[in-house]
């Protein structure tokens, strides 16, 4: 494997900024250093006026393969996942089949081994009446479980309140939770049905998929992860009232009950569905200006641990169909480092926030071994980005398979130029080196038991 030297950058790492060189050997942060140019290596990049952050890891995303791949793909995905510095992703499991057996998911890992640009693992499935196979599944080598508690892509409702019992109560795994009350929804729906028949407005979409069904889903699983005991993970929390339900006190590695916010409830408001349409439709639902700014503040003071994507493409032509009709989920990969950027260009969050939020506290969160940060021993993955650079998001230059994405229009103020995955550069001023292939990520669970 090729040694790196990069010289001259600003490091956002551990709470600091500094200006340092960083050497790279065998796939590992070998050296960090204010002048390392004694050093000889295969590679140099000059990174004077650059950031360099660790590695992004994204703790959900849709790849849609296997069965799904005319949407998405595992090659296509982590491609513009690595454009955007995304390092390492967690996949979910409603691909077809769904990843509900442990034969079905080594299946979706033999397939990212050959595929995939970036470092991967993928979730496994629970569903009403698998059980006995969750508790198979070895926690040093898997991310999670995930239980859809609200009908979504793919339909693995886990409604039966006996197997949620025994999923909080048996599993000593992250159980990762899709938390919306489909009972609530279905009612919503009739109401709206009643009122608009099969032409539902899409601005209606985050009355009937509400705040309502959300909180109450989220407070179920809370509750059941502290009557057990559980280690929980909620996903793309997407209303205000939600963050309450966690605690901003404890340090994270004391944390037995997690948040996650999404670049997409960060970003929108449902002030944009008259613009954007189905393409910033997402279950659970882009809310209130409220919502969106509750959940920023949440993500600040500790109440909500990690920002990941929930990347999840469809076709344009699926998106072009009526609100009832057009599938939820849109490509998000590419761009999420970028949009935290200018949130922070807007003065909004810090540089060494964004790096906690997406790179430090999935590594503890997720207990992955020796990666998340910048530091000698750990596996070197990092995306080098220029703050100061314009781009525009046009169809032209969106790298996920489906072709599109909501930001389309938008001039982003900075740009990702370099990134290293597992020691390797992988992407370079728009050029990809695909001759490695990303690693599988290993998990030194602790926590957990």
């Amino acid at each position: 494997m090729k040694s790196i030297l990069i010289t001259g950058a600003n490091i956002v790492n551990e709470g600091k900024i500094t200006r340092s060189d960083v050497l790279i050997k065998d796939g590992m942060f070998y050296n960090i250093g204010t002048d390392l140019s004694e050093f000889e290596a295969d590679t140099t990049i000059d990174a004077s006026g650059k950031y360099i952050f660790p590695g992004l890891i994204d703790d959900q995303v849709h790849f849609r393969e296997p069965g799904l791949t005319h949407k998405a793909d595992i090659y296509t995905e982590s491609k513009a996942a690595v454009a955007g510095g995304i390092t390492s992703y967690m996949e979910m499991p409603n691909t077809v089949p769904q990843a509900t057996t442990l034969e079905l998911l080594e299946e979706k890992f033999s397939i990212a081994s050959e595929k995939s640009l970036a470092n991967y693992s993928f979730f496994f499935g629970a569903t009403n009446d698998n059980i006995e196979e969750i508790l198979k599944v070895d926690p040093e080598n898997v991310c999670g479980i995930k239980v859809f508690q609200g009908s979504s892509t793919g339909n693995m409702l886990v409604d039966n309140p006996e197997s949620l019992d025994r999923i909080f109560s048996e599993c000593k795994m992250i159980i990762a939770t899709h938390s919306e009350n489909d009972n609530i929804i279905k009612a919503n729906l009739q109401k709206y049905q009643a009122k608009f028949g099969d032409d539902i407005p899409v601005k209606y979409h985050p009355k009937i998929r509400s705040a309502e069904a959300c909180y109450d889903a989220s407070k179920k699983v809370v509750d059941l992860a502290r009557k057990y005991g559980s280690r929980l993970h909620v996903l793309h929390i997407s209303t205000g009232k939600e963050v309450g339900l966690f605690d901003k006190k404890l340090p994270l590695v004391e944390k037995r009950i997690t948040a996650e916010a999404c670049i997409h409830h960060l970003w929108f408001s449902e002030d944009d569905y008259e613009e954007k349409g189905n393409f910033i439709k997402w279950n659970p639902a882009i809310k209130t200006v409220d919502d969106r700014d509750k959940i920023l503040e949440g993500v600040l003071d500790g109440h909500i641990d990690v920002i990941a994507t929930d990347h999840a493409p469809h076709t344009l032509e699926e998106k072009n169909k009526s609100y009832l009709s057009a599938p939820s989920g849109g490509p998000l990969v590419q761009h999420s480092l970028v949009a935290m950027l200018d949130l922070y260009h807007q003065g909004k969050i810090r540089l060494d926030q964004i790096v906690e939020k997406m790179c430090h506290n999935p590594a503890i969160l997720f207990e992955i071994d020796k990666r998340g940060y910048i530091r000698p021993g750990y596996h070197a993955d990092l995306v080098i980005a220029d703050l100061d650079s314009p781009w525009t998001v046009e169809k032209s230059n969106v790298l996920s398979k489906c072709g599109w994405s909501p930001f389309e229009g938008h001039t982003f103020k900075s740009k990702v130029t370099h990134t290293v995955v597992s020691g390797h550069l992988a992407f370079e001023n728009g050029t990809f080196h695909e001759e490695q292939k990303g690693h599988r990520l290993k998990f030194s669970r602790k926590l957990q038991v």
